[in-house]
């Protein structure tokens, strides 16, 4: 063999060494993540769980969403693609979408709504206005960024099927409230593990003495549970600035009325880092992918 057959072979070889290594760097890589996701939901290693709800769990989407994309044959585990909706893997599997899912999961609708008072977030019982009904063309925001290809977008495949709230306004209360197609952001927010602030601003009557704000920061329980540390202050004679990190029911109103406080108004003014801003009452408009990022999505 001549010396110039013998560096191409040579170069040839290292290629395909490169190549199978890069891919082993790879598989390397997917497995030590789903190991450490193991860790970090505290699953057994070893015992299988049904393959939509570890995607719900992993964040890969809703489980909802989850089982639309197996029926359709977009999952693949461990690089074998799958459609049976009941199989179960172990918690360290490997799984990825194909590119219609990722490209349906960019398609997915996420808008903002300043919610009125008289509104309910929710489905709402008889004679009750549920706030998506909001959700027009009259209604949109038209002062944002990029409005003319939003009205296109918004004729060719705007929908609201599949848009949940997320995070509830009762029907006293007013401010941002969000709706998505998108279960991960939904998760993100309101779930189990959710760490997202929501900020409100609340005009209250009575009397807070020092030891009862202490409480309302931290100490309180609600249906014998105990709350998590809140952010509380005031921000003038008869308002205060509340941050929290979850959502229960009329969760403001009840901790307000344990110190012997009056609620007198209450708005969202911010989820994350998103903010309700300039968006008049009772309009709406589109939260951009930039704007996804600021929910530590």
């Amino acid at each position: 063999m001549t010396d110039r057959k013998k560096t191409k072979s040579a170069k040839a070889v290292l290629r395909r060494s490169s190549s199978s290594n890069s891919s082993s760097i790879s598989r390397s890589s997917q497995t030590g993540k789903s190991l450490r996701q193991v860790q970090e939901l505290n699953l057994l290693p070893h015992e299988p769980l049904r393959l939509s709800k570890l995607m719900g769990l992993r964040g890969i989407c809703s489980r909802r969403e989850a089982d639309d994309y197996i029926q359709q044959g977009w999952v693949f585990v461990d690089g074998q693609r799958v459609q049976d909706l009941g199989i179960k893997v172990l918690p360290s599997a490997r799984i990825t979408l194909a590119k219609e899912a990722l490209m349906e999961q960019k398609s997915l609708w996420t808008i903002m709504l300043n919610k009125p008072v008289g509104y309910v977030s929710a489905q709402p019982e008889k004679g009750y206005i549920p706030a998506i009904r909001l959700v027009s063309e009259e209604n949109i925001f038209r002062d944002q960024p990029g409005i003319s290809q939003i009205k296109k977008r918004l004729q060719e495949d705007f929908s609201l099927k599949g848009m949940a709230t997320v995070g509830r306004l009762d029907i006293d209360s007013q401010g941002l409230l969000l709706f998505t197609q998108d279960g991960r952001l939904a998760k993100k927010i309101i779930g189990n593990e959710a760490d997202v602030e929501k900020e409100y601003l609340v005009r209250v009557g009575g009397y807070l003495s020092d030891s009862n704000m202490k409480l309302l920061r931290h100490g309180l329980e609600l249906d014998g549970r105990p709350l998590k540390p809140a952010q509380v202050e005031w921000i003038n004679q008869d308002q205060l600035r509340f941050v929290l990190k979850e959502g229960r029911k009329r969760q403001i109103r009840r901790m307000c009325e344990m110190v012997g406080l009056q609620v007198r108004g209450l708005k969202r003014v911010r989820i994350g880092g998103l903010k309700l801003g300039p968006l008049p009452e009772g309009q709406w408009r589109i939260v951009s992918p930039e704007e996804l990022l600021l929910l530590k999505f």
